[in-house]
């Protein structure tokens, strides 16, 4: 399939591109950085546009004729910018993404959403989930710029297949770790669970999370799903429900039954039962039990 890849350069689509295009698809990239101008290398995709998908006109040209849309671009948290810059970018991007996929085409938009939907992690008054693992029926509440930008995508994408013919699959993925991350990110927290986190030690492995992708690209599930995909531990494997206790305000959290003392604090059964993924890889693979590097 031809499949555009908008933020290609950033740390999901860096390991997404050449997983697609191992598959076979043909694949086109876009972000705002700058295209080399030198020879590709053979490992990467060669059609690459440096573009705004702020800018309407720029999301049509780049999206035209397009089989499939993988919209991962946007600003990745609500930290390091003001809010309406955050909210103006995510929204707007992944609008026009949108109308832009509708009107040349393409038959599934797989959306990147974020596991902070429901709105605890970069809460402004904080307040706890209703239950762990949570899932997609957890009611959503977010009231910092990004998540309420990842929810209004979603939105977008629910009333997009009822006035199209485009298909539509969010993606809401846990704390995203490739193999340059894992040892500054996750090893703190494997030496020690204190080290808090808003999403209680959830995380998932980069190439995981392009498996998932693979599938949503190749499903054909009707109308727009949503999935959290995460790994299936948590960081260091420690115990949930003891971590979570102990070092975060739990009173009010309902601790649902799971297979596993370490399980993850996110629920990952609905793309297990309906796109047929698992996760496969763990911090193990990458760490030791002192969070030092194996690599």
């Amino acid at each position: 399939m031809k499949i555009l890849v908008t933020g290609a350069h950033g740390k999901v689509g860096r390991a997404l591109v050449p997983r697609l295009m191992l598959a076979g698809h043909e694949v086109r990239t876009c972000d705002l950085t700058r295209p080399d101008w030198d020879r590709v290398d053979p490992a990467e995709a060669d059609d690459y546009w440096q573009v705004d998908l702020t800018d309407a006109c720029a999301a049509y040209a780049v999206a035209a004729e397009m089989d499939v849309v993988v919209h991962t671009a946007a600003i990745p948290q609500p930290i390091h910018n003001a809010p309406h810059v955050v909210f103006a970018n995510n929204m707007l991007s992944t609008f026009n993404v949108l109308e832009a996929a509708i009107a040349g085409g393409a038959r599934r938009l797989v959306n990147f959403s974020s596991e902070t939907v429901p709105g605890f992690p970069y809460a402004l008054r904080p307040f706890e989930p209703e239950y762990l693992p949570i899932d997609e029926e957890h009611p959503v509440r977010p009231q910092d710029a990004y998540a309420t930008s990842k929810w209004f995508g979603e939105l977008l994408c629910e009333r997009a297949v009822e006035r199209s013919d485009i298909r539509c699959t969010s993606i809401r993925p846990s704390w995203v770790q490739d193999e340059g991350s894992y040892e500054r990110n996750l090893g703190p927290i494997v030496r020690d669970p204190s080290v808090l986190i808003g999403n209680y030690l959830g995380y998932i492995d980069v190439h995981d999370l392009c498996e998932a992708v693979v599938l949503a690209i190749e499903t054909d599930l009707p109308g727009h799903e949503v999935f959290y995909i995460a790994s299936s531990d948590t960081i260091g494997g420690h115990p949930l429900v003891e971590t979570v206790k102990a070092h975060y305000d739990a009173d009010a959290i309902e601790f649902r039954p799971t297979t596993r003392e370490d399980a993850a604090p996110v629920s990952t059964a609905r793309a297990e039962r309906l796109l047929g993924w698992t996760p496969t890889r763990t911090w193990r693979d990458y760490l030791d039990e002192q969070g030092r590097s194996r690599v």
